[in-house]
């Protein structure tokens, strides 16, 4: 019998706010930390973004570093919502975790940085994916297993299963999974090419949606077998009970029409936590604002749940799309939704769309009584992973 997955911490860093109960209250009330660019050195200032509202400098001074140009941001953010989710989960000094982190970008931004002029030797130690993800756990120095997930949107929650398939094959009782992003020139410029920025804040699910703003941030959750937490005294947040993860490689970045990878992903998860559709109170889509996108995630949607579809609505409308960081981000919205029984809304929406599902767009339901919630995120590739959230009873 597979052991039960419990998460015993979570942290988290977006552009609504520092910590746990600063993201929960912006989600609550329905505020946006999307805006105007402040830290990112770009002339592309036209395309509103979901930054972090603290500089390099701001970060450093919290962790007590020295800022410097080989300071990347992505692990200044990974090592803040890593830290809150330790010291909640009472683990700061335990000497034999593991940490899954998911990321695209790396120390990219450091590269970035010093480019291009000779780049130093030392540039090298920090630019790509893995060496973020060491350099985060370093910080720490609990960590003796370290891995690093890079599969684009679905990175951080492709390192979730990763952690959840650790512990249940008894490897790990404590494994410590998410991801970190910062934004970049080669991120902004990158998905301006594609065509897919919007100008304003962007609108999922939307007739009139003209893509998506792209944001950053950080998010961590302590996985770990049910008798671990429980020998521990540790307080049980919730319960990772079903995982999927399909790649229906349609296309390099675009998604399907039918959604095929993004329906076989979510009936894994389903399949893996026992669980019928009917048994899922809120979907968190990955709802990116993207014509394409939405589309075919609300097909896949209405394949999975047909007439009975749960309320659906995206939190990229309040942080931007967080790329690789967005899966572990969007898991501990749904953790703070279940806990203080609300569904987040999108104050964005106006128009609605006949292709599209219709998200929650106000208040109105904030007061709801969660158990089980699915959360999407889907990767360029048609990478496609989904993750089912439940109270642990």
């Amino acid at each position: 019998m597979r052991p039960k997955v419990v998460i015993t911490g979570m942290g988290v860093v977006s552009a609504l706010g520092v910590g746990v109960e600063a993201n929960a209250a912006a989600l609550m009330h329905g505020e946006s930390g999307i805006g105007e660019v402040r830290y990112l050195p770009t002339a592309r200032r036209e395309f509103p973004v979901g930054e972090v509202k603290m500089s390099d400098e701001d970060l450093c001074r919290s962790l007590q570093l020295t800022a410097s140009p080989y300071v990347s941001r992505t692990n200044l953010l990974g090592i803040t919502a890593l830290r809150e989710a330790l010291a909640q989960a009472n683990l700061l000094n335990h000497p034999d975790l593991a940490l899954v982190s998911g990321t695209t970008v790396g120390g990219m931004d450091v590269t970035e940085r010093l480019f291009p002029e000779p780049l130093p030797a030392g540039v090298r130690d920090v630019h790509d994916c893995g060496a973020s993800t060491d350099i985060i756990a370093d910080y720490f120095g609990c960590f003796n297993y370290t891995s690093t997930v890079s599969t684009a949107c679905s990175s951080a929650m492709n390192a979730l299963i990763m952690g959840k398939l650790l512990i249940e094959s008894g490897e790990r009782d404590i494994v410590v999974a998410g991801g970190s992003e910062a934004l970049s020139l080669f991120h902004l410029n990158g998905f301006k090419s594609l065509m897919i920025l919007d100008r304003q804040r962007c609108r999922p699910f939307d007739r009139d949606r003209a893509g998506l703003n792209l944001g950053e941030g950080a998010a961590f959750l302590v996985l770990e077998s049910e008798a671990s937490a429980k020998q521990r005294g540790a307080e049980i947040l919730g319960v990772l009970r079903g995982v999927g993860n399909a790649c229906d490689a349609y296309h390099q970045t675009a998604s399907s029409e039918d959604g095929e990878g993004a329906y076989s992903a979510m009936a894994q998860a389903l399949d893996d936590a026992e669980l019928s559709p009917f048994d899922i109170d809120y979907v968190n889509a990955h709802g990116t604002g993207t014509p394409n996108n939405d589309a075919s995630e609300s097909a896949a949607l209405r394949h999975l749940f047909g007439e009975k579809l749960p309320p659906v609505s995206s939190t990229k409308s309040s942080t931007g799309h967080t790329t690789s960081a967005s899966g572990s981000i969007e898991a501990v919205f749904c953790l703070l939704a279940m806990r203080h029984g609300f569904i987040p809304y999108q104050k964005e929406f106006q128009n609605i769309d006949e292709q599209c599902v219709t998200p929650v767009s106000a208040a109105s339901v904030l007061q709801t009584e969660l158990r089980c919630v699915m959360c999407n995120a889907f990767g360029f590739g048609g990478n496609d992973s989904s993750i089912i959230l439940s109270r642990y009873e």
